[in-house]
């Protein structure tokens, strides 16, 4: 049951990692939402603002001025929190790969592979957070920001909505944190109370052995 938990909570973590990551580095976080009066098909990310021709599929893309320029309050918190959720997110692959129990690392100790898991667990929440805290504030403002335009009935040409890489975010960062509630919770409730007592029990065994191994020796 511990070794199903753990490739599963491995999988989990692995496929929301790579949705992280192509959130982080794709541009369609605010598409335009008037795709019947608009010949083009406008995607704004982090990173750059990319347009594609709807009759001959041209696309052309504008980076950014700089990274240190002064953006969107939404575009710099997004920004932040992706990547130090990215970072969070691989730091805990590489440790939940390195606690799983088919890696012969640590093997003669089940008991540090098991706070390893644990470990990693907790670093997933956290980056979880982080990821989901960053997609939804993207997501809201942009939702906000329509909702102003239309209510003051301001028309700019094109209307943006939140697009994929949005829905990637929020889909990765939600995989994360049920990956990290398999890795501490559950895995918790299936080997905590009995991995401890196992734990006691075997340094009790070898010196039991080695008492009665020096009582035959002297005899």
């Amino acid at each position: 049951m511990i070794a199903v938990l753990q490739m599963m909570a491995f999988g989990l973590t692995l496929l929301s990692s790579l949705f992280l990551l192509l959130a982080t580095c794709t541009d369609c976080w605010m598409v335009n939402a008037d795709d019947s009066l608009e010949v083009s098909h406008k995607c704004r990310g982090l990173w750059r603002e990319c347009v594609t021709n709807m009759q001959d599929g041209v696309r052309t893309c504008d980076q950014y001025d700089s990274i240190l320029a002064d953006h969107p309050v939404k575009i710099v918190v997004t920004r932040t929190l992706l990547i130090t959720a990215d970072l969070l997110v691989g730091l805990a692959l590489a440790t939940l790969l390195l606690g799983l129990d088919c890696i012969k690392f640590l093997k003669e100790d089940p008991h540090a592979k098991l706070r390893m898991c644990y470990g990693a667990g907790v670093i997933l929440g956290i980056g979880s957070i982080l990821g989901l805290v960053g997609s939804v504030w993207y997501a809201v403002d942009v939702y906000v920001e329509r909702a102003m335009l239309v209510s003051h009935n301001v028309f700019l040409g094109v209307h943006y909505d939140f697009g994929w890489s949005c829905w990637l975010g929020m889909a990765g960062s939600t995989g994360c944190f049920i990956a990290s509630i398999l890795l501490t919770c559950c895995l918790y409730a299936c080997s905590g109370p009995s991995a401890c007592q196992q734990s006691l029990r075997f340094p009790q065994r070898r010196i039991v052995t080695s008492k009665m191994y020096t009582m035959d020796s002297r005899v």
